[in-house]
C-alpha cells in the first residue's frame, strides 16, 4: 500500500517566526513553501508583510508569493484552488509542502473546504432587497426559518445580509444553504497532515512585533507605503491596503496623525491581529503547540523523517 503524500500547516500569530522556521526546514529537508498569506500574495507589498526576499525565493521554491496586483481582490476561493493546484504540484515532484503563514480563513478553507454555493444572482437580489424595504429584516427571517430552520438558528434576525444570501441560495437551488455548507469535499482528504502552532509567551510575542515594526520602518515601510499611495488606482479600502500597518501609515500621509502616533497604532494593530489569530488557533484540536521556532523546526524535522 502506498503511503499517503503528506502535507506539512504551520501556523501562528504574526511575528512568531513562521517564515524563519519554514526557510530552515526548507534547506534541510524535500520541502516546498507554499504561503497562506492574503498579503503576501500582491506585488509590491513587500517590507510590511515581511515577505521573504526575492533572491531568498529564488533559492527557494514559493508559491503564492507575488501573484497579485494591490489593485486585484483575492478571495479564500481563488486561494483554495490555487493552494490545492500547488501541493499537487509539489506532491508530483515528489516533495513535501510546507504551508505557512497566519490567515486563518485560508487555514480553515484548507482543513474544512468551501461550500458549493451559487454566485449572486441579480434579479433574485432585486427581488429580496425589494422585499427587505417593505417588509423588513424579521418578516424575511421568518421566511428563512420556514424554508432553512438550521440557517435561520445561526442567523441573527437584525443581519439582513446573510438572510438575503441564505434565501437567495434557497431559491436558485431549491435546497438550503446550511445543507449545502455541510456537503463540501475535504480538500486534504487523503493526505497526512502536520499541523503545527508556534507559540511564544505574550510578553515575547509582543516584544518581537514591536521590534519588527520597528526594523520595517528602519527598512523603508513609510516609502512603500508612499509609493503604493502615489498610485491613482489605488485607495484605502483595497483589500490589499487594509493590512495592518499599511492602513495605520497610510492614515499619517493622509496627514491624520503624526508619524510616530501612526507606528505606535500599527503595533496595537499587530498585537490584536496576533489576540484575534490565538483565540482561532485554541480552536484547532489537530494541531501540535510548541513554544518556540527553534522547538517548531526540530518537531517537524523529527515528524518529516518519521513519516517517511
Amino acid at each position: 500500500m502506498e503511503p499517503r503524500p503528506r502535507v506539512v500547516l504551520l501556523m501562528g500569530p504574526t511575528g512568531a517566526g513562521k517564515s524563519d522556521v519554514a526557510l530552515e526546514l526548507a534547506a534541510r529537508m524535500p520541502v516546498e513553501i507554499v504561503s497562506v498569506d492574503s498579503a503576501m500574495v500582491y506585488r509590491g507589498l513587500d517590507i510590511g508583510t515581511a515577505k521573504p526576499a526575492r533572491e531568498v525565493r529564488e533559492g527557494i521554491p514559493h508559491h503564492l508569493v507575488d501573484v497579485l496586483d494591490p489593485a486585484e481582490s483575492y478571495s479564500a476561493g481563488q486561494f483554495l484552488h490555487d493552494a490545492i493546484e500547488a501541493i499537487g504540484a509539489i506532491h508530483a515532484r515528489g516533495r513535501v509542502p510546507l504551508l505557512v503563514g497566519g490567515t486563518m480563513l485560508y487555514f480553515h478553507t484548507l482543513l474544512n473546504g468551501l461550500a458549493r454555493l451559487p454566485p449572486a444572482d441579480a434579479k433574485v437580489r432585486r427581488e429580496l432587497d425589494a422585499r427587505l424595504a417593505s417588509d423588513g429584516s424579521v418578516a424575511l427571517h421568518a421566511e428563512l426559518r420556514r424554508v432553512d430552520p438550521d440557517a435561520a438558528a445561526r442567523i441573527h434576525p437584525n443581519d439582513p445580509q446573510r438572510i438575503q444570501r441564505a434565501l437567495e441560495v434557497h431559491r436558485l437551488t431549491g435546497r438550503p444553504i446550511s445543507a449545502l455548507q455541510r456537503d463540501r469535499p475535504v480538500p486534504l482528504a487523503g493526505t497526512r497532515v502536520g499541523c503545527f502552532v508556534i507559540s511564544p509567551p505574550r510578553q515575547d510575542l509582543h516584544t518581537r512585533i514591536a521590534r519588527r515594526f520597528e526594523q520595517m520602518m528602519a527598512a523603508g515601510f513609510l516609502d512603500e507605503v508612499r509609493h503604493l499611495r502615489a498610485r491613482s488606482d489605488l485607495t484605502p479600502d483595497k483589500p490589499a491596503l487594509r493590512a495592518v500597518g499599511y492602513r495605520q501609515l497610510w492614515q499619517h500621509l493622509d496627514g491624520a496623525v503624526g508619524l510616530e502616533e501612526a507606528a505606535r497604532n500599527g503595533i496595537v494593530a499587530t498585537r490584536r491581529l496576533a489576540k484575534r489569530q490565538m483565540t482561532w488557533l485554541r480552536a484547532l484540536p489537530q494541531a501540535e503547540w510548541l513554544n518556540s521556532s527553534d522547538a517548531a523546526g526540530e518537531r517537524i524535522v523529527a515528524w518529516l523523517q518519521a513519516s517517511e
